[in-house]
């Protein structure tokens, strides 16, 4: 018996499986590039892995008309970049070409740039290409020898498998619609840190705003992501001196990608392949607090966190340069014309870099404000611990921060300060900040109450109502211990509109489209004929498969018995049937979602036979009566040929049913067929 089991189940996961075969044929072919080949942003715009997961070539401009060369995803919904070529120079039209030319280099050529190497530090020639399903595009020379490859050359993002070893960096972008270089960079330095600091800033310790703290603790240390999304340090000799993330269990179908973002914050990402809906998800950020970054801000502006949403607020007597745009900076709203008439302006909490030119030792708060203001050079000055540093303009890389007691004297216009901006006091913003943090709890628990009491109400009535509906229908002699619903014809016709929106059709009946007083979708099936059984045997089979419960059956919600034409009520699956997806090549899933879809099936036969309170037969497992739901979840569906064993049966004889080709083996040989 297991022998007959395990083949079956062998032959639905080989049907699902061989289905893609000839695609993911004919995509390995192409997985290697010759000299010659080329691609334009309007035609055969990329090169892709042999899974078809990742791609080499054209992406568009996001909001816009051109084009950038690099790697992305292209096997997901949301086309992601991982890798882009020459990050600073500008977008091309669609009318450039990237061609793998007879020298063995791969250029782009454009009406505005001319020609450009693509890859500017290869020297050697190469003689093909390939773009990997790691997500790495590599060139190799007549030995087959790999000469260069985008994972030895990351631009803001760590994909798994890929390493960024000592000396190297991650560099962010300006922002999501922009991959030129931004303003944050991850460093994995040659003493074994990996450490955060600003662009154009010396690998020193003032400008540090993140560390491993892995200093002195192994050689050629590098930064490592494994496919279950492990982030880790490695030394030379392969030691883990480091986790950066947990060892997390394998999930299957989650991928993961390690990203500096443009706020300067590194992240852990992951995206899960069998979520048709799936949307990439934040695992772990190199620090929660949003203003850390050095350098958020532009000149003469500071970063100060808003409800944990990081603002740029300038100096007293600044405005911003450019409105929405903070990394512009701020400059004086009035001229400086001399020395005198100038007042001091105070501001708590704040630090900056420190490039003062003057330093005052033991001084009070006082004299440190009156030695700024005697200084013609002085345009603000920083104080902490007694000590005094006198600063020239323009201010950069500050920030707020309540744990500090650093105070910022800034020198402005006598005229302005008789209107200064408001301080930033510890005491005043923590008042406002309770009162908002009681207004706001005070609100919410009220709407959380009458939410509740609302709730209660509507539920009492719709049980009640639901109680009343069953005890006045005819059928409930037989019914009242059924879990799934009795409806009346008309409801049912109500729910379906009239029966209008048809959305599958087999050989015992037709399926509608419905949705209920509150809002579920169903799908409403006609029974065009029953069986050779008796009414008994038609209700106690609704009455077991009512009773199942599963993650991979679909649940059968209700039933009507009042006309010859009985219905079935089930839950709806917004993505149609197996079939709708295996026998269409712009829906067809991938290897990872093939082997999810054979293990969810699985997963529902083994219930019916053997975990269940009364052991189902299917007779009809196919494709069509595969349905999957919205998170590409199957679920085995239409039971009207199943057959109930007793608690104590393992066989049985029954006529032959199912569809030619997916029928039972044993009864092609005249045997019992068994669970």
């Amino acid at each position: 018996m297991q022998r007959v089991q395990i083949h079956f189940m062998h032959s639905i996961i080989l049907f699902i499986l061989s289905s893609g075969c000839f695609t993911a044929a004919a995509q390995k072919k192409h997985s290697n590039i010759s000299i010659g080949s080329s691609l334009s942003p309007t035609g055969n715009s990329s090169w892709r892995s042999p899974s078809g997961l990742y791609a080499f070539g054209f992406y568009p401009q996001r909001n816009g008309s051109r084009y950038y060369v690099g790697v992305f995803l292209a096997g997901i919904p949301e086309k992601t970049v991982v890798w882009t070529a020459n990050r600073d120079n500008p977008p091309v039209s669609s009318n450039a070409t990237l061609m793998f030319n007879s020298e063995g280099r791969i250029v782009l050529r454009s009406g505005e740039q001319g020609q450009n190497s693509i890859i500017a530090d290869n020297s050697q020639s190469a003689s093909s290409a390939s773009m990997l399903d790691s997500g790495s595009f590599v060139l190799h020379n007549s030995d087959g020898k790999v000469i260069w490859q985008t994972f030895d050359h990351p631009t803001d993002t760590l994909l798994p498998t890929q390493r960024l070893s000592a000396g190297t960096e991650l560099c962010s972008g300006i922002s999501e619609t922009d991959p030129s270089t931004g303003k944050f960079r991850l460093k994995m330095q040659y003493d074994g840190n990996l450490v955060q600091y600003p662009k154009n800033t010396p690998d020193t310790a003032p400008y540090s705003y993140w560390t491993s703290f892995t200093g002195g603790k192994g050689d050629n240390v590098s930064l490592n992501l494994d496919k279950n999304g492990h982030l880790f340090l490695l030394n030379s000799t392969g030691f883990n001196i480091k986790n950066l993330t947990e060892e997390e269990t394998p999930i299957q179908g989650m991928m993961y990608l390690m990203k500096i973002d443009s706020d300067g914050i590194f992240r852990l990402y992951s995206y899960n392949l069998r979520w048709q809906n799936s949307t990439w998800s934040e695992v772990w950020p190199s620090t929660s607090e949003k203003c850390d970054p050095i350098g958020l801000c532009g000149f003469n502006s500071f970063c100060v966190l808003n409800d944990q949403t990081p603002n740029c607020t300038c100096l007293p007597g600044f405005v911003a340069i450019s409105k929405g745009n903070w990394t512009a900076g701020c400059e004086r709203n009035y001229t400086a014309e001399s020395c005198g008439n100038k007042a001091i302006q105070e501001l708590e909490n704040t630090n900056w870099e420190d490039v003062s030119y003057n330093v005052l030792s033991e001084i009070t708060k006082e004299k440190c404000k009156q030695a700024c203001l005697e200084d013609c050079n002085c345009e603000a000055a920083l104080y902490k611990n007694e000590e005094c540093k006198m600063q020239r303009l323009p201010l950069r890389f500050g920030k707020r921060n309540l744990r500090d007691s650093d105070i910022t004297f800034v020198k402005v216009d006598d005229a302005t300060s008789s209107s200064p901006q408001a301080p930033f006091s510890i005491e005043g913003n923590k008042k406002g900040l309770w009162k908002n943090i009681v207004i706001i709890c005070l609100f919410v628990t009220v709407v959380i109450l009458i939410s509740v009491v609302t709730f209660g109400i509507f539920i009492y009535r719709y049980r009640v109502g639901s109680y009343r509906r069953i005890q006045g229908n005819g059928s409930a002699g037989y019914c009242e211990d059924i879990a799934p619903l009795s409806f009346s014809y008309a409801e049912l016709e109500t729910i379906t509109g009239g029966f209008k929106e048809e959305v599958g059709r087999g050989s015992s009946g037709t399926v509608y489209k419905g949705a209920m007083i509150n809002g579920q979708l169903v799908a409403v099936k006609r029974l065009e004929k029953v069986l050779a059984e008796t009414e008994r045997e038609f209700q106690t089979e609704i009455k077991v498969i009512g009773r199942t419960h599963h993650r991979n059956l679909v649940r059968l919600l209700g039933y009507s018995l009042e006309v010859s034409k009985k219905m079935l009520v089930y839950e709806y699956m917004s993505n149609g049937s197996l079939a709708d997806i295996l026998f269409n090549a712009e829906k067809q899933p991938n290897w990872i979602e093939r082997m999810g879809i054979a293990r969810d099936i699985a997963r529902g036969i083994l219930y019916l036979h053997d975990e269940c309170e009364t052991q189902i037969i299917h007779c009809d497992i196919k494709p069509q009566n595969i349905l999957m739901d919205e998170n590409r979840c199957a679920k085995i569906s239409d039971f009207g040929l199943a057959k109930l064993m007793k608690p104590d049966q393992t066989k049985t004889f029954t006529g032959i049913r199912g569809t030619r080709g997916y029928v039972a083996p044993e009864w092609h040989r005249n045997l019992p067929i068994t669970v």
